[in-house]
């Protein structure tokens, strides 16, 4: 029985004869050959189809095949310097699977509409393909990170009874005659899960109703969420710039090439290194009146000004103590100054801005139960939290990182919606 093998491992098979199966990814005849581009979603390799070899009728539907069609190719593996993989297949037979309808993504320019209309096809593209390989990685060593350190899976419900991140961005729905909205963040239930356990995460989708049409935000985007009993603010820096280190190092040890061919400038990834600079928000401010921007005292940063501070310094900076006004009701303000909060970003540099927010969280009830009532919330949904500071209450801290807005920053991408398979952004439901 011939083996079947992938083509990412088409070395191991040198001089052997191998089934693949996979797709045309393209196709170039030149008299008594055929080159065909198979690809089989771990690469792409050149199959050589000489008349000599194959029987007459295989060589006629090689020469009709159409791009994505469905084919699968027994050969030899032969070496061919020219090739990136170094190999190619000399093909003795050709199975046709299906033969497929002209492909409406061809090699001339699209819009991006088009290609979004089509999203679904377009994954096959080398480009999206690449970008989404490093997703899988980014998301892999998200979670190796985690459980190696000592961190539990809590898996964060979707449907919620309240608010996390403000009311005015909800996805609302009935649930059973009651109101439901999905999900803005895990954080409250993995706060419950830090009571339980001391170290915890969740990773899921999260849902911003945001009428936002920015390159920078989506409808729907996934968050890993780590939250730690017995922890403060700095504790907390400390924690996400060895995350986001780790993440980073692992891509370029696995991804250099891939990020070469994005035209990613890999000596800017290789700064991310520990320890990233820190300021204060007040600093912040000073900083930009520096650079000639007038930002007021006590007012958020949006994307313009997170740009103009992250250009400041050649890795992610963190930027913590922002005004309370500005923040969560779940923020700690500051014991010292209880204007500003004990909360931090993380910006990243070359313009992708916050990738990572988060900080340490009131945990005196009555103080929580004001803030509450302060930010016009209704406190009977918050019961079961307000529980967490009724019994056993400790300092914890945690963050959430985006990883639509990390994959963008490390892959140099300009729109978050190459950055998973299937955006939903403000005008984007389909396909």
């Amino acid at each position: 029985m011939l083996e079947r093998v992938d083509i990412r491992t088409i070395a191991s098979s040198y001089g052997e004869t191998v089934t693949l199966q996979g797709w045309l990814y393209n196709k170039r005849s030149s008299g008594k050959l055929h080159f065909l581009q198979l690809r089989d979603g771990t690469g792409v390799i050149q199959c050589v189809v000489f008349k000599g070899d194959v029987e007459e009728d295989v060589f006629e539907a090689a020469g009709h095949l159409t791009q994505e069609s469905a084919i699968r190719v027994t050969g030899e593996v032969r070496k061919d310097e020219r090739s990136p993989l170094g190999f190619e297949i000399g093909v003795s037979a050709l199975e046709v699977m299906h033969q497929a309808e002209p492909y409406p993504i061809t090699p001339k320019e699209h819009g991006t509409a088009f290609l979004m209309d089509h999203r679904h096809l377009w994954l096959r593209s080398s480009r999206q393909h690449t970008i989404l390989t490093i997703r899988s990685t980014i998301v892999a060593a998200c979670r190796d990170y985690y459980d190696t350190n000592g961190f539990t899976l809590i898996d964060a419900p979707i449907f919620t009874p309240n608010a996390c991140e403000g009311t005015t961005t909800l996805f609302a729905t009935d649930y059973f005659g009651e109101d439901a909205y999905l999900t803005q963040s895990g954080q409250l239930y993995v706060e419950a899960g830090a009571m339980a356990f001391g170290k915890v995460y969740c990773f899921g989708p999260t849902f911003r109703a945001e009428k936002s049409k920015t390159r920078r935000h989506l409808t729907e985007f996934w968050m890993v969420e780590p939250e730690v009993a017995y922890m403060d603010l700095d504790g907390d820096m400390d924690l996400a710039e060895d995350f986001i280190s780790f993440i980073v190092e692992r891509v370029l040890n696995r991804h250099r090439a891939d990020l070469e061919a994005l035209e990613r400038d890999v000596e800017a990834l290789e700064r991310t290194q520990k320890p990233f600079p820190r300021i204060s928000y007040t600093e912040a401010v000073d900083l930009l009146k520096e650079k000639g921007v007038d930002h007021p005292w006590g007012e958020d940063f949006g994307g313009d000004e997170e740009t103009v501070l992250a250009a400041s310094f050649d890795r992610p900076v963190i930027v913590h103590h922002y005004p309370a006004a500005c923040k969560a009701f779940y923020m700690k303000a500051d014991p010292a100054d209880s204007r500003v909060a004990l909360c931090m970003d993380v910006l990243a540099p070359e313009g992708y801005g916050e990738i990572v927010g988060g900080g340490q969280r009131e945990d005196d009830l009555e103080e929580l139960r004001r803030k509450i009532a302060e930010h016009d919330l209704d406190e009977e949904p918050f019961n079961w939290y307000l529980d967490l500071r009724r019994y056993g209450s400790v300092p914890h801290a945690g963050f959430g990182l985006g990883i639509e807005r990390t994959v963008a920053w490390i892959c140099g991408l300009r729109h978050v919606r190459e950055t998973i398979p299937f955006p939903r952004m403000l005008q984007r439901l389909t396909p």
